[in-house]
Parts: structure tokens; sequence; C-alpha cells
């Protein structure tokens, strides 16, 4: 496969297979069992930032604070973007956007502002798809995999705000479409005007470790530490290192078959 149909296939299963994904448990199972994906995703994203994504970005990079700089300030854009909306979709103070089994009503969420937001989020992480692609084959694998291991349940929380906000479920999966189609659009871009940046590639894939490690470290973690009980513990750190294992895995079989 060249290099653009690896980019088209990742984003399309990270973009437009991971919403109907989403969608089959957001529709059928309960909201309760949302933790548990969340749980893996937060494996997936530090096993692909710290054992793939980084290493990566610090070997290609001409120097190693410019490298670091970049990713410190790719955090506090990522908290910046956030206070702007466009990471929680929520437009009050108080939101469990990110938090699906505490839902119960709507709080006065605008589904458009939901959509504009995961547009843009998709889009994002299509151009970061494409430059871990454009650096090495099997480092976009295991970003594609990390990104839809993450995609999943946050698409999951997304269908749950837009039926509690009175969409119809054919309409929340037509919305939702649309806004994982910008993650094969962001992807396709970014190869086009990648290739002939390349010095663009090596920063690129520190953004792309700095929103993983982020989403893990301010989205997905705290919500893990509302349930404090042994059990509940004991399941989250077994799922956050099958995550991990999962990533290591995968790069290892990349790296073997590429």
């Amino acid at each position: 496969m060249t290099t653009l149909a690896w980019i088209v296939a990742a984003t399309v299963a990270g973009g437009v297979l991971s919403v109907v994904a989403a969608a089959a448990l957001a529709f059928n199972a309960r909201a309760s069992q949302v933790p548990v994906l969340i749980s893996y995703a937060v494996g997936a994203l530090l096993g692909a930032v710290f054992l793939n994504l980084l290493p990566e970005a610090f070997g290609m990079a001409d120097s190693l604070e410019q490298m670091a700089g970049i990713i410190l300030a790719g955090i506090l854009l990522f908290f910046v973007l956030e206070k702007l909306v466009l990471w929680r979709h929520c437009h009050v103070e108080q939101c469990e956007a990110h938090d699906p089994p505490q839902i119960t009503h709507d709080h006065g969420r605008s589904g458009m502002m939901i959509m504009i937001g995961d547009t843009f989020h998709n889009f994002v992480d299509g151009v970061l798809i494409a430059a871990a692609f454009l650096a090495n084959h099997e480092l976009g694998i295991v970003t594609a995999l990390a990104i839809i291991a993450h995609e999943i349940p946050q698409e999951v929380g997304d269908f749950l705000i837009l039926l509690h906000s009175g969409y119809s479920k054919g309409r929340a999966l037509l919305l939702n479409m649309l806004s994982g189609a910008a993650m094969v659009a962001g992807g396709v871009l970014a190869y086009f005007a990648l290739q002939t940046m390349e010095q663009w590639i090596p920063p690129m894939l520190g953004l792309a470790a700095a929103s993983m490690l982020y989403v893990s470290v301010a989205d997905l973690i705290p919500g893990l530490h509302r349930r404090p009980e042994i059990q509940a513990t004991v399941q989250q750190v077994a799922l956050i290192a099958l995550g991990v294992a999962t990533i290591w895995l995968v790069g290892e079989l990349a790296h073997t078959y590429a």
C-alpha cells in the first residue's frame, strides 16, 4: 500500500468506523459501561506517546530543547482550545461532556457546538495521522490505533449528549458521520502539504504527542478518579495496561512486517 492509501484507510477507520462502533455502543449499551472504554483509551494514548511518538519526534528533531518546547507549547495550546469550548463541546460552567455516565439531561448544551468542536478535533487528528505515516508506516499505524481508541469513548459521549439534546438517533448518527469525515479531509490535505514541507513533520509529531498526553491526563484520567473503590481501581489499571500492551504489540508487529 502507498503512504496515501495508508492515510486514507487509517483516517476512514478513525473518523467513520469509530463513529459506527460508538453508535452501536451508545444506542445499545448502558452509559455505565463507557468508563471501561475510557480506561483502555488512556492506556492506548499513553502507550502511543511514550513508546512511539516521543522517541520518533526526538529522534527526528534537530534540537532536543526545541522539540521539548514544541510539546510544552502544544499542551498549553490544547488547554486554551479546551477553554474555548473546542474540546469539551460545552458552553456552561459545569460540563461533563467527557463524562457520559453522569449525563442525565441536556444542561443547555448546543448540538451545533458539539459538531463544530468534533469537526475541528477530527480534522486535526487527520493531520496528525498523516504526519505520523509520513515519518514511517509503523508510527502511523500505532498513532491511528491510539486515536481510534480515544475516538470511540469520546464519540459515545457525544452521541449521549446529542440524544439528551433532543436529536433523533438517525440525525445524531448522520451529524457524527459528517464530522468524522473531517479526519479523512485533514489526512489527505496534510499528505500533500507536508510532502513539500518535510521540516514540519517533527513538530507535527510533537503536537500529536502533546495532544494525546493532554487528552489522557487532563480529560480522561480525572474521570477515572471518581471511582476510587478497589475493584474499580484494579479494573482501570488492568485496562490501562492492556491499552499500553496493545500499542506495544501493534508496534512490534508493524515493525516486523514493515
